[in-house]
């Protein structure tokens, strides 16, 4: 038997041909000349003997779809079967090329299949051609169609089927897919469409919430979904069936699941908080339309439509395909279940292989893919500058950096140490420089950024890790400024003094990425702690203000809430001993991996829910943090000066020390509770 194919390298023409070549006989298949080697891949791939495949060179754009008069010669009469595939599948295709690909092309397939004199012409359509019909679309409905003026995908798709059925002079049968996902057992995609536009956001919700977080959402309406594999399966099958000619098939899901559903299903797959209570979006119609169309008219809608444009844009989801959420339109598909009676191919379940579907978009379409998603593809050949180098996080991340073969250059008071950091990067095979600075004295900041601009000529990324830490409540501080002012001395004046610095040249060079390591007690907003998530604070203020005035020249600025760590920093609260904690490779990694993704901001679950919380119900929230400070004592340090504890009014520096010592299994258990939050 013999087969013309067009979009044989397509999703979809893939898959079908590998189940035509399962029947034997010959493949022709129409293939642009640049695309020859892309179907020789193929060809190799699907393996032929004991039958063919055969490259028809030509273009559906032009008249016989390009074929000169040797080849139409040679294959009329020959051809069984033609399968018009090709077709522009984009929601955000421009209009004239949509129009190019679906009515243009299927009007000279039409052409070319009726001078060759096809046996039996078969249109992949879709259900677009039904437009936007409220109700359930029939497998034999075509004129009833709606809206289709609302996109030109849902009126050229229309238009392809109604120039096979008034134009072609042999006998047809038509197809209509729904939304055409991977394939069911592999998870094998070609592109981001349809529910695909979501995946981002849902991974992105993911990263900044906890699973566990219940959350309000739409409903929506039935989306149908179908695999790639059941519908080249589906399209074998029935183009081989007797008495089938002149019929409609609808390639659909006889039990879709809504939209919100379907969300709900990846949101699983990707760790995200799913959506425990769907709104039905159905409501929408009970707005009077006098309402919003009064606002539109006097354009008060304006600034939320520009709003909502730059989150979806933001998102990576085109307005475009939205439409599928409150999709008006049912689709029966009693004649394909007729017609697969009595074979095993069906449309498997959406739930049995969403994960596949989820873990090929993460290994290989992802948008958030770099080219070269490692450590050393980021820093390679860069200047590095990390300040607090000497010890804990500061040298982890170093000893990362130079490894990876970017240039480090390492920042802190102890030049003995920073001289003892260099060597045992260098003895790995890394490069690195000392560069002894006072950060908190703002003048030697001043000093060592111009030496290093001097020397390097400019610095790629900064990581502003240097910092100082202050365990004390309000009520033992009423009399210590002091501790405020050189809290914030260094931990923000300190920094910023080297991000000004440093900045112009960033500008100048269109490239930089700061990296801000903030603490997720400013999200928490913890007691004992006022100092120093103030200052940590400040500079996280000045990154989210300043990065949108710099994110057109190439400048990236990173806030990471950083865990509570085990560092000399924490040493001296020796309660942290019972506590669970990263350690500074961990909070490295985390450093590192922002140099790779550059996002606006690394944080933890936990510390994403803190601040969420606040925003939702801040009272709440300092309930719960008041019983944390309740449950911890004050550090020695804090209460020596006064000898007294806390809270209690009472008690010696022995007496304080032993409650130090016999932290109680309740507080204990709300550390661990709270996992990371420093009390």
């Amino acid at each position: 038997m013999n087969y013309f194919v067009t979009g044989g390298t397509g999703f979809i023409g893939r898959y079908l041909i590998g189940k035509l070549l399962a029947r034997g006989g010959t493949v022709y298949a129409l293939v642009r000349e640049e695309s020859k080697g892309r179907l020789e891949d193929l060809i190799a791939g699907w393996g032929t003997a004991g039958f063919e495949v055969v490259p028809v060179i030509g273009d559906i754009s032009e008249p016989m779809m390009g074929l000169d008069e040797d080849r139409i010669e040679e294959l009329t009469g020959k051809i069984d079967h033609f399968f018009h595939l090709a077709a522009i599948y984009d929601m955000k295709a421009d209009a004239a090329t949509i129009e190019k690909g679906n009515v243009d092309g299927t009007r000279n397939a039409v052409q070319l299949a009726n001078q060759l004199g096809v046996g039996c012409f078969h249109l992949a359509s879709s259900i677009a051609a039904a437009g936007l019909y409220r109700g359930t679309w029939r497998e034999n409905m075509f004129e009833q169609a709606t809206d289709l003026d609302q996109h030109a995908y849902f009126r050229t798709k229309h238009e392809s089927e109604k120039i096979v059925r008034e134009d072609l002079d042999r006998p047809f049968r038509v197809y209509r897919p729904g939304v055409v996902v991977g394939d069911s057992e592999t998870g094998e995609m070609d592109k981001i469409d349809g529910p695909y536009y979501f995946f981002s956001a849902i991974k992105r919700f993911g990263s900044v919430l906890p699973d566990w977080l219940p959350t309000v959402g739409i409903e929506g309406r039935r989306i149908n979904v179908v695999p790639v594999d059941f519908v080249a399966a589906a399209m074998d099958h029935i183009a081989h069936l007797e008495g089938r000619d002149g019929q409609t098939f609808h390639l659909t899901d006889p039990d879709p699941l809504t939209a919100g559903q379907i969300i709900n299903l990846f949101a699983r797959e990707a760790h995200a908080p799913q959506m425990s209570v769907r709104l039905d979006s159905r409501l929408l119609d009970l707005v009077p339309s006098s309402l919003t169309g009064g606002l539109a008219g006097l354009g008060l809608l304006a600034p939320a439509r520009l709003a909502a444009r730059l989150a979806l844009d933001e998102l990576g989801i085109p307005s475009e395909v939205l439409v599928y959420v409150n999709y008006p339109t049912d689709f029966d598909c009693s004649n394909t279940l007729d017609a697969l009676a009595g074979t095993d191919i069906s449309v498997p379940p959406l739930a049995a292989y969403a994960d596949r579907l989820w873990e090929y978009w993460e290994q290989n379409l992802d948008p958030g893919l770099p080219r070269d998603r490692t450590l050393t593809g980021a820093v390679r050949g860069r200047n590095v500058m990390i300040t607090g180098a000497s010890s804990g996080i500061g040298r982890a991340t170093a000893l990362k950096v130079g490894e990876a073969g970017g240039r480090v250059l390492l920042v802190a008071r102890s030049t003995d140490k920073l001289a003892e950091l260099k060597e045992e990067i260098e003895r790995t095979g890394g490069l690195a420089s000392i560069h002894p600075c006072d950060l908190s004295d703002v003048e030697d900041v001043e000093r060592m950024a111009g030496e290093v601009l001097e020397e390097h000529g400019h610095v790629d990324i900064l990581v502003n890790n240097a910092g100082r830490s202050i365990r004390r409540s309000v009520g033992l501080s009423y009399d210590r400024f002091h501790d405020y002012e050189r809290t914030m001395q260094l931990n923000y004046f300190g920094s910023l003094k080297l991000i000004l610095a440093l900045l112009p040249k960033m500008r100048e060079r269109k490239s930089g990425h700061i990296i801000n390591v903030s603490s997720i007690g400013v999200q928490t907003n913890v007691p004992r702690f006022s100092a120093y998530i103030a200052s940590k604070a400040a500079l996280d203020a000045f990154g989210r203000s300043v990065a949108s005035e710099v994110i057109d020249d190439g400048v990236h600025i990173t806030a990471i809430y950083m865990p509570l760590v085990r560092t000399p920093m924490i040493a001296p609260t020796r309660m942290y001993d019972a506590f669970p904690t990263s350690s500074p490779d961990d909070a490295a990694e985390m450093i590192t991996g922002a140099m790779i993704d550059r996002p606006k901001k690394v944080a933890t679950a936990l510390g994403n829910f803190g601040e969420l919380l606040y925003a939702l119900s801040p009272k709440t929230s300092d309930r719960v943090l008041n019983m944390g400070y309740k449950l911890f004592p004050e550090s020695k340090a804090a209460s020596a000066k006064t000898g007294t504890e806390a809270g209690t009014g009472t008690g010696t520096e022995a007496e304080v020390e032993q409650q130090i010592e016999a932290t109680s299994a309740e507080a204990v258990a709300f550390a661990h509770l709270l996992r990371g939050v420093h009390w």
